[in-house]
């Protein structure tokens, strides 16, 4: 599947992680020229902006990968290391702003490596790499959102070639994060369950206006407070008493059913935006698709008082101790969240 546009809808795997995100610790580790902008600009996850008139000592300031025009033949390319292994289901080979310079065509492979290889080994004939986007067609300035070919394995690296050369903006590599959890296990403590690094995924919320539901459970706190879940100003609230009865929600499904024993509601950056207060609800569902019914809920924290730009870390609080596969929370009435930790013992 080929979604090539500068506005339209993306596809269904593009509300997955981005794997090869640097927030997931993603790393443009080599590349065969990068003479007119540097690799690691793939991997920013920042969309990617236009400053006329910047101009380096090389040439034109631009925000992402280039390499220099080829006189020769062969073509450019660039590895990068996946923040967190995982089933690769699509990408977005993002073209903003080359227009004249972007590309002819590229093609990605994938390859699931154990150790730690430096960037010379990368670059060698050792690595058997696996096709995963066969050679497809690039526009300039444009968004291309392409489907991973299936093949279903669990990759850690990832080779986008270019042909011959040309400018690409961002490689966003989306997944199913898949931790090795029997070394997650053996540190013998808890673990957040809803990290987006062990395989949690924020899977709906009713709001998203000022900021997406994903940042919630990425690595790290918050850089600023765009870099959280934050909902619009609720109106016309209905109200019991002092405190609203409205509420913005959102689902986590965690990286493994487990006990959670320990929550953190981290508010950081939000100051005059913080939610009132929050509830946490959690239950298990095994392995079933989509957002859990109403009715399979149980309360893990009651609903609690919120202050602003504060870690509210909750244990004695916690009122469920059964294994659970989903947690949602719920923020009153609406507002901003930066991070939530649900650490806990996995089953």
């Amino acid at each position: 599947m080929l979604n090539t546009s500068a506005t339209g809808a993306a596809p269904e795997f593009a509300q997955l992680i981005d794997l090869a995100s640097s927030r997931m610790g993603g790393q443009a580790v080599v590349a065969s020229d990068d003479f007119f902008a540097e690799k690691e600009n793939l991997v920013k996850p920042e969309v990617p902006v236009f400053i006329a008139g910047k101009f380096t000592e090389r040439g034109k300031w631009m925000d992402g990968w280039e390499s220099r025009r080829k006189r020769e033949p062969g073509n450019d390319w660039c590895i990068v290391k996946l923040g967190a292994p995982g089933i690769i289901r699509g990408f977005n080979v993002d073209t903003a702003h080359f227009n004249g310079n972007q590309p002819e065509h590229c093609t990605i492979e994938a390859a699931e490596l154990v150790d730690e290889p430096d960037a010379k080994a990368l670059a060698g004939s050792g690595v058997s790499w696996t096709t995963v986007l066969d050679r497809t067609r690039l526009e300039p300035s444009r968004e291309h959102f392409v489907a991973a070919d299936g093949h279903g394995r669990r990759c850690t690296h990832v080779r986008l070639s270019i042909f011959p050369d040309g400018g690409v903006a961002r490689l966003r590599v989306y997944g199913e994060v898949v931790p090795d959890w029997e070394w997650l296990r053996s540190f013998d403590k808890l673990i957040d369950l809803a990290g987006a690094v062990n395989g949690g995924l924020v899977i709906e919320a009713n709001n998203m206006h000022f900021g997406s539901r994903h940042n919630l459970i990425m690595p790290g706190r918050a850089a600023n407070m765009g870099d959280g879940w934050e909902t619009r100003r609720k109106r016309g609230l209905t109200w019991a008493g002092m405190q609203p009865v409205e509420y913005d929600w959102c689902v986590v499904r965690l990286g493994r059913q487990g006990t959670i024993r320990a929550v953190e509601v981290d508010t950081n950056h939000f100051k005059g935006n913080f939610p009132e207060s929050c509830a946490i609800e959690c239950c298990d569902v095994g392995g079933a698709a989509g957002v859990p019914s109403e009715g399979a809920w149980r309360s893990l924290l009651p609903r609690t008082k919120l202050t602003a730009d504060r870690q509210h870390v909750f244990e004695r609080e916690l009122m469920c101790a059964e294994p659970s596969t989903h947690a949602r929370l719920k923020i009153y009435p609406d507002g901003g969240v930066s991070r939530l930790r649900l650490h806990g013992v996995p089953t």
